[in-house]
């Protein structure tokens, strides 16, 4: 197994409770992304915060030497492993002002 997707089942084992409240939040802001944007919101700070911890656990060891291009790349392919599984997770954070 790759270095990302056993950071990305450690990050979701670790914090499974956390994720399984945001998941069903996810899928309600999914069909409804006006009525539940307030809660998606607030929910999805505390697991970007928990992303972007695991991303730099990673990434760390990369980032200074001649590995950083393929750090980015690492981080990519970890962020693109969460979107299967959250594919509006780049919302978190962002107010919509109509319904899609």
């Amino acid at each position: 197994m790759t270095k990302y997707k056993e950071f990305y089942k450690k990050l979701i084992s670790e914090h499974q409770e956390e994720f399984s409240e945001f998941k069903k939040i996810h899928d309600l802001f999914a069909e409804n992304r006006m009525k539940y944007q307030d809660d998606y919101n607030r929910q999805g700070s505390d697991i970007v915060d928990l992303i972007n911890l695991y991303e730099k656990r990673l990434c760390s060891k990369m980032e200074g030497s001649k590995n950083s291009v393929y750090s980015a790349n690492i981080a990519e392919k970890y962020r693109e492993e969460i979107k299967k599984d959250y594919p509006l997770i780049d919302l978190v954070g962002v107010r919509l002002s109509f319904a899609k």
